[in-house]
């Protein structure tokens, strides 16, 4: 018989999985992976906030990682500095600032299950933001994906095509926001951005379109969630460092197999 927190931390892994596999398309054809690493170092500043006021980290996290998003937006409004500049300013005070503030609270906290992430350990509280995150995001990306490809195609042509650019661009930072809020309990905040772009760079060798490489990176996703799941369970790995070993695997052997079809064909 298969054990209650097992059946939740597959749920939640798959939940997480899909999602992240649909934004990670995007994290990887807008060359989004730095933004990503940022928005998951300053979630710890979330988690500190949550903890610290007494509401949810979920929701700590999506109100620290907004602000954390329109703050880069109106900062590259004004060209102050160059973007990559400007996300490691934020980034990383953001971490520091949330650090500062765990290490005031009067409570023990495992620090480690938040920074490397703790899937079995899931809660059924914490399988419910998953979902509804989820299902959340799926819907925004369903009624705008055709908006979405075309402005990563090309902006120009999404805007004479009368394609909102910066209004979309928000909404997909937005969304990868909601994944981090959902996910940093699967993988941990420092892994986070591997669960979204290795899927989707694997996807990406063996697909032709926008809508096949979603689904496949999404399949991807899962796979190694529950790969990290059954290590973490069967032999005690930590949890989020197995998904992750496990994308990677399969990143290398999605390459292998691709180089040697080539290879063959050439």
């Amino acid at each position: 018989m298969i054990e209650p927190f097992i059946i939740r931390a597959i749920i939640a892994g798959v939940g997480v999985a899909i999602i992240a596999g649909a934004i990670g398309c995007f994290v990887v054809w807008r060359k989004m992976a730095y933004f990503g690493d940022s928005l998951a170092h300053s979630a710890l500043l979330g988690v500190a906030l949550g903890l610290a006021v007494g509401i949810s980290t979920n929701i700590g996290t999506i109100i620290i990682c907004s602000i954390f998003t329109i703050t880069l937006i109106w900062l590259q409004q004004k060209k102050i500095l160059a973007t990559d500049t400007l996300l490691g300013i934020l980034a990383h005070s953001a971490l520091s600032v949330g650090m500062v503030t765990l290490s005031l609270l009067e409570r023990s906290i495992d620090l480690h299950s938040y920074l490397f992430g703790d899937i079995l350990a899931v809660s059924a509280t914490e399988i419910y933001f998953v979902l509804i995150g989820g299902f959340f995001v799926l819907i925004f990306l369903y009624f705008n994906w055709s908006s979405f490809v075309l402005m990563t195609i090309d902006e120009k042509l999404a805007r004479a095509e009368g394609v909102n650019v910066l209004l979309n661009q928000l909404l997909i930072m937005f969304l990868m926001t909601i994944v981090v809020a959902v996910s940093f309990k699967i993988v941990g905040l420092l892994l986070i951005t591997s669960l979204l772009i290795i899927p989707a760079a694997s996807a990406r060798q063996v697909t032709s379109s926008p809508e096949m490489m979603a689904v496949f990176s999404s399949i991807l996703a899962m796979l190694a969630v529950i790969l990290g799941i059954c290590s973490s369970y069967f032999i005690d790995t930590p949890s989020g460092p197995s998904i992750v070993v496990a994308s990677t695997i399969i990143f290398l052997i999605m390459s292998l197999s691709v180089y040697f079809v080539q290879k063959t064909h050439s």
